[in-house]
């Protein structure tokens, strides 16, 4: 502890290391790794003919280590007197063509441009220890004299641990000069005392010396990660600190989950070198509580592609079931992006190996073998049929995804919201994609996802007697708080929905209450594109789409002389807004006075239906208040596992029924509703949908 500075700017400070060296004495001193570490970084940029200079030496044996290798025509410096004279005794015989010199790198006594080579191994970061005047100007010194001797076309390497005050004066500088500048992580050491040392990865900074064209803006910015074996060009200098950071905590993180269990939720992504896109999501999910074996400490699940979203894979509690189920101690989750190409199971494992054994648990046996798992033993299909970009949603896409059950769904996505499904539709068997038929010589094909797609033009091929999502089952269960729900399916009900999406929420009403009278409204017209060409919709006498903003449309109708009246309003519209705590509904459609207007359209005894996803909870506190002053009957329903909230709103509290009572009246609708004949999912259960609904 003695050897330490009682200040980092001490650091800087010729007296502090005439100390250091002499306490020390002669036994070398590495900062950041010796020859083994660097080597790899030291070949690809250092040639055996180059003339090297090497600043602020100390007593490491890096120079020495590159002498007897070959690199034989090096000159070190340092300021330490005491540490020369170390050096000088060391090498005078077996090193002859060394040289060592007491000498100050803010000031050297050589001609200019007489080396092809600087090299800098944490000297940069003992002087740059503050962002004070003070300190910038002698980096500024420092920068210039090795510049300086320099010759154009030489290279600058320091090696540093990359703190973000250091990279930006290192990269802002010589940006500025003109030159080009990498920054270069060095490969993890094997080592285990090696890995100890230096939790934070190490950097050598590549700068290459450009001659200086007046008025010139180019910069040239690079980063080499040790996964990449080309650089891979930033655009800006605040970029590439940037990416240097990520490095650093991803180093962080990786020493916290080998040391001790994730106690939060870890979770990741893995991006494609080439494109920088993600490619992997991945989540750690440790269990302690599950008692260790030799054969449970750790094992790796990969989410068939487009089942990412369902609750077990895509939320914090379901993953944790899922691990909890499998039975190991940490589980790593692995969901497959869109847009990427995957070569089967095996394609994966070799691909994710490394990489996942870097984020293995304290305590793994050595030459464990870890398990790749999945659901079925494959990595599921999921085939873009369509990619757009909508004037008011962004980018979207249209995907065929194989479910649970060898079932198949085609989604619905915003790219602005990737991971939320706006709309869903299961498709009939016989549009199932051909490819995935079980035979032999497809199996591969099976396996990559890499399948042919099914007819995109046959409306037939959407199963229009499915609700997928769990909240359209639920807003439909409400039409169970109408009266007389033997007569309701052929009723001349009339609805209005807020919201079109993919349309199968007004399409299963229009379908199941065969004298209803069905008007959607929806803002953006490429969705009405999308839910005809895609999701099997189709207008008609009982079917009517009105484009429009749901505000103006209500607030007119509310306007008329002789209001419309519908016996349910639904409401399902999503927020473009993700800075909000509420992404559905936007904020203005459940303001009170604009939630009067609906209640002006609403016939009496009828029933406003309102899909809520909010994760504010005084937000919500208030939408429940404003919705109860103007509904003074309220029954909330929530999505087991989603943070959808369905609320069914009536105007007068006198009809309000006990939980027995809306049962019953469920099951009752639901009988009428299975007529024969007609098509009806097996597990859509009206009365299960209402047995959790809360008077609020």
């Amino acid at each position: 502890m003695a050897l330490l500075p009682r200040s980092a700017r001490d650091f800087g400070s010729a007296q502090y290391w005439e100390r250091f060296f002499q306490q020390r004495g002669p036994r070398a001193f590495e900062w950041y790794g010796g020859y083994l570490e660097l080597c790899a970084a030291l070949h690809k940029y250092v040639r055996p003919r180059d003339k090297v200079l090497v600043v602020g030496c100390g007593n490491s044996e890096l120079s020495e280590q590159m002498y007897d290798v070959g690199y034989q025509d090096i000159v070190n410096v340092d300021i330490s007197e005491v540490v020369i004279n170390q050096m000088r005794e060391r090498n005078a015989h077996r090193r002859p063509k060394m040289s060592y010199l007491r000498m100050d790198m803010l000031q050297m006594d050589f001609q200019d441009a007489q080396f092809q080579l600087v090299l800098d191994k944490g000297t940069l970061d003992a002087i740059l220890v503050d962002e004070e005047e003070a300190t910038l100007e002698r980096v500024d010194r420092m920068f210039a004299e090795i510049s300086r001797v320099l010759q154009v076309g030489g290279r600058y390497l320091c090696i540093s641990l990359a703190q973000a005050h250091v990279v930006k004066k290192a990269v802002g500088y010589f940006s500025q000069e003109g030159w080009m500048v990498r920054v270069h992580q060095v490969s993890g050491s094997e080592d285990g005392a090696a890995k100890q040392q230096f939790v934070l990865p190490i950097f050598v900074y590549v700068m290459t010396k450009f001659k200086k064209i007046p008025g010139s803006v180019l910069q040239i910015l690079e980063i080499c990660t040790e996964e990449q074996d080309k650089p891979v060009r930033v655009e800006s200098a605040e970029q590439l600190v940037e990416a240097v950071k990520e490095r650093q905590l991803y180093a962080l993180l990786r020493s916290q989950l080998n040391k001790n269990p994730s106690t939060s939720h870890v979770s990741l992504d893995l991006c494609d070198a080439d494109a920088g896109k993600p490619r992997y999501t991945l989540h750690v999910v440790d269990s302690p509580s599950v008692k260790a074996s030799r054969n449970n400490h750790f094992a790796i699940f990969i989410i068939p592609q487009g089942r990412e979203t369902e609750w077990l894979f895509g939320t914090e509690a379901g993953r944790k079931q899922l691990a909890a189920s499998a039975g190991f101690r940490r589980l790593i989750t692995v969901a497959l992006h869109r847009g990427q190409h995957y070569e089967g199971m095996e394609g994966i494992q070799a691909e994710l190996s490394g990489k996942v054994m870097e984020l293995a648990p304290p305590g793994l046996p050595s030459q464990q073998q870890v398990p790749f798992l999945s659901v079925g033993g494959d990595i599921g299909v999921r085939t873009i049929q369509h990619q757009d970009t909508s004037a008011m949603s962004g980018e979207y896409l249209i995907e065929d995804v194989k479910g649970d059950n060898m079932c198949y769904f085609r989604r619905l996505i915003f790219l602005s919201n990737r991971n939320v499904v706006q709309s869903e539709a299961r498709l009939l068997s016989s549009a199932a994609p051909r490819g995935q038929k079980k035979r032999k010589k497809d199996k591969k094909k099976q396996a990559s996802g890499s399948t042919e797609a099914p007819p995109t033009s046959a409306c037939q091929t959407i199963d229009r007697s499915y609700l997928c999502c769990e909240h359209h089952k639920a807003m439909v269960a409400g039409l169970a708080l109408l009266r007389n729900p033997e007569l309701l399916p052929g009723a001349q009900l009339s609805v209005l929905v807020i919201g079109l999406g993919g349309g199968s929420l007004p399409l299963f009403i229009h379908d199941y209450f065969c004298q209803s009278r069905v008007e959607a409204v929806e803002i953006d017209p490429s969705m009405l594109e999308v839910a005809t060409r895609w999701f099997g919709f189709s207008q008609g006498n009982r079917m009517k789409v009105h484009i429009s903003d749901g505000l103006d449309y209500v607030a007119e109708l509310a306007a008329a002389a002789a209001p419309a009246r519908y016996d349910a309003v639904m409401f399902d519209v999503d927020s473009k807004d993700p800075t909000l705590g509420m992404s559905c509904p936007p904020p203005a459609f459940v303001e009170t006075s604009f939630l009067q207007k609906v209640r002006t359209i609403l016939a009496p005894e009828g029933v406003f239906v309102l899909n809520l996803v909010c994760r504010d909870s005084l937000l919500k506190d208030s939408v429940l208040a404003s919705l109860k002053e103007v509904f003074p009957l309220l029954y909330a329903r929530r999505i087991e596992g989603e943070v959808n909230e369905i609320l069914f709103c009536q105007p007068h509290p006198e009809g309000k029924l006990a939980a027995p009572e809306l049962l019953e009246t469920a099951r009752t609708l639901e009988r009428t509703l299975r007529r024969p004949g007609r098509a009806w999912d097996s597990s859509y259960v009206l009365s299960d949908m209402l047995k959790a609904v809360e008077i609020v």
